[in-house]
C-alpha cells in the first residue's frame, strides 16, 4: 500500500505560478489561453486527427443518430469516472463514494482503486492545466504522481473492452505532450507514462483495470509529426 498511516494518499502540490488557464471552444476545437496571452490548441484537439478516419467509418456504419447517442453516453460516463477517481485520490472515503456515485461508476472504478492503492505514491497534482511554448500546445493532465516509485504522467480512460496497444497510441502521444509541458513548467523531468483504463469486460467477462506503461521518448516523434500535420491544416485554412 502506498499510503500513510491515516490511509490517505500523500499530496505535495507543485506551484506552477498560475492556478488555471481559461479556454475557448470553437468549431476548430478548444484553445487554452496562457498567462502571457498566447492561445494554444488543446492536445486532444490536435491528436483527434489520428482517429478521425476510424471514427468517420464507424459513424457511417452505425448511423449518425446511434453514433451521437453512444458518444454522448460514453463521454458522460468517462467524465463521471474521472471525477470519482479524482475524489478518491483526494482522500474522499470509499464509503462516501458508494453513497454519492451511481452503481455503474462504482463498478467502473473498483478495479482502478485497487491499482491506485497498490501503486500510487506522492501525488503532485490532479487536473493540472499545462502548456508548452516549445510545443505550442496546452492541456489538462489527469494526475502527476509517483507510480511504482517513479514520477509519472497518469491518464485515466474508460473502455467497454480491453484495448490493443496499437489502438491507443494517441493516448501515449497525449501523455508525452503532458510530460514535456510539465518539465517546461516545473523543471521536473518525467519519462514514465501510465495509462489506466477502467474496462467493463475483461477476458473473463468481468470489469478490470488495464494498465499500460510507456516511455515518453518513444512517442515524442509521433507527437511532433501529428502537431505539424495539424498546423499545416490550420495554415491551409487561413490561406
Amino acid at each position: 500500500m502506498k499510503r500513510d498511516t491515516k490511509d490517505n494518499f500523500i499530496h505535495q502540490p507543485i506551484d506552477l505560478g498560475y492556478t488555471d488557464l481559461t479556454t475557448e471552444t470553437a468549431t476548430t476545437g478548444r484553445k487554452y489561453n496562457t498567462p502571457d496571452g498566447k492561445a494554444y490548441p488543446s492536445i486532444t484537439t490536435v491528436l483527434s486527427i489520428l482517429s478521425e478516419e476510424g471514427i468517420a467509418k464507424w459513424r457511417a456504419r452505425v448511423g449518425e443518430e446511434v453514433a451521437n447517442k453512444i458518444s454522448t453516453r460514453a463521454s458522460k460516463r468517462g467524465t463521471a469516472v474521472h471525477e470519482a477517481l479524482e475524489k478518491y485520490v483526494n482522500n474522499v472515503s470509499w464509503q462516501e463514494l458508494l453513497d454519492t456515485q451511481t452503481p455503474d461508476v462504482i463498478q467502473s472504478i473498483k478495479s482502478v482503486r485497487d491499482v491506485l492503492d497498490k501503486s500510487l505514491g506522492i501525488v503532485y497534482g490532479q487536473e493540472i492545466p499545462l502548456y508548452s511554448d516549445h510545443l505550442r500546445l496546452a492541456g489538462r493532465v489527469d494526475c502527476v504522481a509517483e507510480f511504482n516509485g517513479k514520477t509519472s504522467i497518469i491518464d485515466y480512460k474508460t473502455s467497454k473492452r480491453l484495448k490493443p496497444r496499437k489502438f491507443i497510441e494517441n493516448y501515449f502521444c497525449q501523455e508525452a505532450a503532458y510530460a514535456i509541458m510539465w518539465e517546461e513548467r516545473t523543471g521536473m523531468p518525467i519519462t514514465q507514462l501510465v495509462t489506466v483504463i477502467a474496462v467493463d469486460e475483461g477476458n473473463d467477462g468481468f470489469p478490470t483495470a488495464q494498465v499500460v506503461i510507456e516511455s515518453r521518448d518513444n512517442w515524442t516523434q509521433m507527437l511532433l509529426e501529428t502537431k505539424e500535420k495539424y498546423e499545416q491544416r490550420q495554415n491551409s485554412r487561413i490561406g
